[in-house]
């Protein structure tokens, strides 16, 4: 219905369950590269699951409380962008992603990240805009970094997976931080 360009043949959408065909054929190019480090995608093995979960997050934005944003490349589903715990009554939310390897290297998260982040603080008064990953995704933590987010802490050994306990690390970006580095871009950009 509606797409947001990124740039070299990349689109931001709603990633919605009439996708779950396309979502499906992303995870089995993905699954084992997207599951590293989080459980995203992992149950989601044929058609009927693929839905469902793409109907949770319907749900979720119906709810007000989050919302998945896919990312196509050249026209195929490559990974996406996502709110959770979005609370605008608190000004609070957490964001996340997750891509197949093909996509990885373009900035395609970056950019994605950037259109969402701008909408929760312009458009809805977030405040707090929060990313969570395991202390070994460092292609994770490097948008955070891009982003401009501070290390608020981490959780160690918080995140049983894998066989392993996960430290997980917490960023975050303010509102009015995220409007200073955005209006310093803009100034940069003249």
């Amino acid at each position: 219905m509606y797409a947001i360009s990124l740039g070299d043949d990349a689109e931001l959408r709603p990633l919605e369950p009439w996708h779950a065909g396309e979502f499906l054929a992303h995870l089995e190019r993905g699954r084992e590269f997207i599951g590293q480090y989080i459980p995203f995608g992992t149950t989601e093995t044929d058609l009927p699951s693929a839905r469902a979960k793409l109907q949770r997050y319907a749900d979720m934005r119906a709810a007000d409380t989050g919302s998945l944003h896919g990312l196509w490349l050249e026209g195929t589903l490559v990974g996406g962008v996502l709110f959770l715990n979005f609370d605008a009554a608190t000004g609070n939310c957490e964001v996340g992603c997750w891509l197949e390897p093909a996509a990885t290297g373009r900035g395609l998260v970056t950019r994605a990240m950037r259109v969402l982040i701008d909408w929760a603080v312009e458009q809805r008064g977030i405040h707090r805009v929060e990313w969570v990953a395991a202390s070994a995704n460092r292609p994770s933590l490097n948008v955070a970094r891009r982003l401009g987010m501070t290390q608020d802490g981490v959780r160690r050994e918080a995140h049983p997976y894998g066989g392993l306990r996960h430290d997980l690390e917490v960023w975050s970006v303010l509102a009015p931080e995220w409007r200073a580095a955005r209006s310093r871009a803009a100034h940069n950009d003249h």
